[in-house]
């Protein structure tokens, strides 16, 4: 990692906080401030276009969250950023599960950009309880350069009652065990998603982070 983190210092990307009023934007700028990482927390749909890489992160309701990318602008910003030009973004929990179609948490539309829904944990084992909460290891389906250093023994930090449930099995990279298999990690083109909190999940976040800036 000291190589990747020179060439970081060298070719810093400029990165791009989707601000649209719910989430842990912050806590995603100050790990990114620890990594020696320049980004910048923005509702502006201009500054948007300019970013070399995105990260939407967030935290609350599916339904609210679309409502505010909606009506805040920002939705037809990150499809011409994402769709037309290419920009590579990341979601983040929330974030991550905005990429879908739909979601049983409110009666909004997804992004779309994948094809999945996103459903509530139905999970029959009372000892499990909901929301998923902790820190958890991935099962690798089908390597990503998102996952470079990620092993089956590397934990994330998990907190959420909802997950995505891809229709194209080639989108899902990493599944992880809680009742039952669910996707935790997701990739198609320049959309990468992961349902835990790199920004909480210490150095094996951060390894992934770089991952993201710098490939």
């Amino acid at each position: 990692m000291v190589a990747r983190a020179n060439v970081a210092n060298e070719m810093a990307p400029r990165v791009a906080i989707v601000d649209y009023g719910m989430g842990n934007l912050h806590s995603v700028s100050r790990k990114f401030e620890r990594m020696g990482v320049h980004s910048q927390v923005t509702s502006d749909p201009g500054e948007l276009l300019q970013a070399d890489k995105l990260i939407l992160p967030g935290v609350g309701h599916f339904g609210k969250a679309m409502e505010h990318l909606v009506g805040m602008g920002l939705a037809p910003a990150l499809h011409e950023a994402v769709l037309v030009r290419g920009t590579p973004i990341l979601g983040i929990c929330l974030g991550m599960q905005l990429f879908a179609s739909r979601s049983e948490e409110g009666s909004a539309e997804g992004l779309g950009w994948i094809d999945a829904d996103v459903v509530r944990f139905a999970i029959g084992d009372r000892r499990l309880k909901v929301p998923h909460m902790g820190w958890n290891s991935l099962h690798v389906a089908r390597p990503s350069e998102l996952l470079d250093g990620v092993t089956e023994q590397t934990e994330f930090y998990f907190v959420h009652a909802y997950h995505m449930v891809c229709r194209d099995v080639g989108d899902v990279i990493c599944e992880t065990e809680y009742g039952y298999p669910f996707a935790s990690v997701v990739h198609r083109g320049n959309v990468y998603g992961v349902q835990f909190h790199p920004e909480k999940s210490h150095d094996s976040g951060e390894a992934l982070l770089r991952n993201f800036l710098y490939t």
